[in-house]
């Protein structure tokens, strides 16, 4: 069976296995950092409105409100490499590979804020979710397709020679003369070249 090399379906099983670690590994420190209860003295109220996080940081300062959007953007962003790459196909619609791992960070996001319900110190900000599945679509779309284009183009490794079905070996040809044998062998080599066509030398037996 043919193996397949760089220009194949998919690139070696290692980087499949490369990206599931680094996937599960990214998402338990997620859930460390999201999941984890805050002994604080307030919080903020639950924001089931859209931009209105976003704009409420804005009115804080461009410090505060590029360090509180930079961190949401920032926090899933990885998934948009390291979901593909996980799945280890080099041949698909880039559409489709980009709405696949959108829609999947999305849901990540969303359980994500869905748990902090019920963890102290934790509230809901679908604005979170926003700036999340944003994050994973740019790093994805900055890194992703052209990724998969150079490793695409990558040769294939050096194949083997499969042998032939009678042994793999080659039947010499009229120039190669054999170099010890009876007259007789010797004979019928020189006949064969003579007409053209590659001599059949049958064996001779040693008398005991």
């Amino acid at each position: 069976m043919q193996r397949q090399g760089w220009g194949g379906e998919s690139p070696p099983i290692g980087f499949r296995a490369t990206g599931g670690l680094l996937l599960v590994a990214h998402l338990l420190l997620v859930g460390w950092v999201t999941l984890r209860p805050l002994d604080v003295p307030w919080v903020s109220a639950t924001n089931l409105h859209p931009l209105a996080g976003i704009r409420a940081d804005l009115a804080r300062g461009p410090a505060e409100a590029a360090a509180r959007i930079g961190s949401g953007l920032a926090l899933l962003a990885p998934l948009g490499i390291l979901l593909p790459l996980a799945d280890g196909r080099l041949h698909v619609s880039p559409v489709g590979s980009l709405l696949r791992t959108v829609s999947a960070a999305a849901l990540i996001s969303l359980a994500i804020e869905l748990l902090q319900t019920g963890v102290p110190g934790r509230v809901v900000d679908i604005d979170s979710v926003l700036l999340n599945t944003a994050g994973v679509a740019v790093l994805h779309l900055a890194v992703v397709p052209a990724a998969r284009a150079r490793l695409r183009r990558r040769p294939d490794g050096p194949r083997r020679r499969a042998p032939s079905a009678r042994g793999g070996g080659t039947r010499p040809g009229p120039s190669e003369r054999p170099g010890q044998g009876s007259p007789e062998v010797l004979r019928r080599w020189e006949e064969g070249r003579a007409q053209g066509a590659t001599p059949t030398i049958t064996r001779v037996g040693v008398a005991p």
